[in-house]
């Protein structure tokens, strides 16, 4: 018997197990998955005292309610985030990137995300998850899996299979910046749009749509006219590629996307914006900003030795 575990009182939005996701399976339709702000997720890990690649618990706009059965583990919520804990039936509010303890019966009650979209809760262990194809991310469209591919549901029990035995306290100070300058480059099939649907693309605002999820983030905005053929032969789709369908409307291609598509693509959307686009809310205006591809990998890497300088110093 498990004697270390949370009782979920409140399974929140769109709450999902999520790691680094799986790779190379793209030819049997299978997309990467994983956290969708690749950065929180990592710094969630860092501040428990985890492996990097360990799963956490990702939600979307409002958490779980997490009820603590054991003794001592800490927590870790990473993002914009608003939340509180019940530590001894004290209760507290709770900071973003700093690590708390738990002991048998307190509470974790993650409010709200903060103008934002994604949060990250990791514990100082390893949830008991069943990895599918290397992987515990789940991908609730198509049910792969952790948790059958499903979403974390009310009175749910998660099990606890391993507690770090170091529970020192870790805190950072970072600040989640926003973003309204979506940079790209052209797609293959940018010349299929006229002149001024280039022109519209590039340089007028868009609005971010209710209608967006972990597959796909819908915009709306002035119409971005094809001039060629609005349906094309299906081909292969990736993370962050821009679509644009019969409507005029982009969709912007996220971590549970198809991975193949008929609608021209005009734009991709460069790596190192990745994780601030997945966190721009609906109702927010974005606007894009074409790059050359040598630059976007240039702006990757120093993301990405940004992100392991701030991972050195936790």
């Amino acid at each position: 018997m498990n004697n270390t575990f949370f009782k979920i009182l409140r399974a929140g939005i769109n709450t999902t197990f999520q790691d680094q996701g799986r790779d190379n399976l793209y030819h049997i339709g299978i997309p990467f998955s994983g956290a969708m702000d690749n950065r929180n997720y990592l710094f969630a890990n860092k501040l428990a005292g985890n492996q990097l690649d360990l799963p956490v618990i990702e939600f979307a706009y409002q958490g779980p309610h997490l009820k603590f059965y054991g003794n001592k583990i800490n927590i870790v919520v990473t993002g914009d985030v608003i939340f509180k804990l019940k530590i001894k039936d004290k209760e507290i509010d709770g900071n973003c990137y700093e690590s708390y303890q738990l002991e048998n019966e307190d509470e974790i009650d993650i409010l709200s995300t903060n103008k934002s979209v994604y949060g990250y809760l990791a514990i100082s262990g390893e949830f008991d998850l069943k990895l599918q194809w290397g992987s515990c991310s789940i991908n609730t469209k198509a049910n792969i899996g952790s948790n059958d591919g499903k979403k974390l549901e009310n009175g749910q029990k998660i099990n606890i299979s391993k507690v770090n035995q170091n529970l020192e306290t870790k805190k950072i100070d970072y600040l989640n910046s926003k973003i309204e300058n979506i940079r790209i480059i052209r797609g293959t099939n940018f010349d299929y749009f006229s002149d001024e649907g280039k022109k519209n693309f590039l340089k007028k605002e868009f609005i971010v749509s209710k209608l967006s999820d972990r597959m796909g983030m819908r915009i709306e905005g002035p119409m971005i006219e094809n001039i060629v053929n609005t349906n094309i032969k299906s081909e292969g789709l990736l993370k962050g590629v821009i679509q644009v369908p019969a409507d005029g409307n982009p969709i912007i291609m996220l971590s549970d996307h198809g991975t193949i598509g008929g609608y021209p693509k005009i734009a991709v959307v460069a790596s190192v914006d990745y994780d601030k686009l997945v966190q721009i809310s609906p109702g927010s205006k974005i606007k894009f900003k074409e790059i050359e591809l040598s630059d976007a990998e240039t702006l990757f890497k120093l993301y990405q030795m940004e992100t392991q300088n701030l991972i050195s110093h936790i």
